[in-house]
């Protein structure tokens, strides 16, 4: 008997920021943090029953925690447990990551904002990136830019 070889998979993706690639302009680096939770809320993840708009990151105390994350409590979660959908949940960073992420929020003006909340092997992670909010005028042009995608792409299907 051989066994399968398995490739690499993709990690699966449990909730989508889409929100902040049009609110914000996104740096090329991206970290991944893992999440310290509790077992209602991981539950909750298993369902599907997450929401990252208007998430953002926060530095206290040399930590990063994740503020605005709401996870849905199941309706049958016990009775002693008092299940706080929207608390602030602590990121587990390295140290010169953290230090590294709250220099530039300093200097910079960037904020940490998270792409996506995805399952690596029996954990839950979140992927994390520096980004700089985005002008008026250029949420404009990223809707432009994309709708001229569109029709391209609908053009060349069509004649070619």
């Amino acid at each position: 008997m051989t066994k399968q070889i398995t490739k690499k998979s993709a990690p699966r993706i449990i909730a989508l920021n889409k929100k902040v690639f049009y609110d914000y302009h996104i740096d090329k680096q991206r970290l991944k943090a893992g999440l310290v939770l509790e077992g209602w809320e991981v539950k909750s993840i298993r369902f599907g029953r997450v929401q990252l708009r208007d998430t953002y990151v926060i530095f206290k105390a040399g930590e990063a925690w994740l503020i605005g994350a709401y996870l849905s409590p199941l309706p049958n979660v016990a009775n002693y447990i008092k299940p706080d959908p929207q608390r602030f949940r602590k990121l587990l960073l390295n140290k010169r990551e953290i230090s590294k992420l709250f220099g530039a929020i300093q200097k910079d003006g960037f904020t940490v904002v998270p792409l996506n909340l995805h399952w690596h092997k029996h954990h839950v992670k979140v992927e994390i990136a520096l980004a700089k909010g985005k002008k008026t005028h250029d949420k404009r042009e990223t809707i432009k830019r994309r709708e001229w995608e569109r029709e391209k792409h609908r053009v060349l299907k069509y004649y070619g």
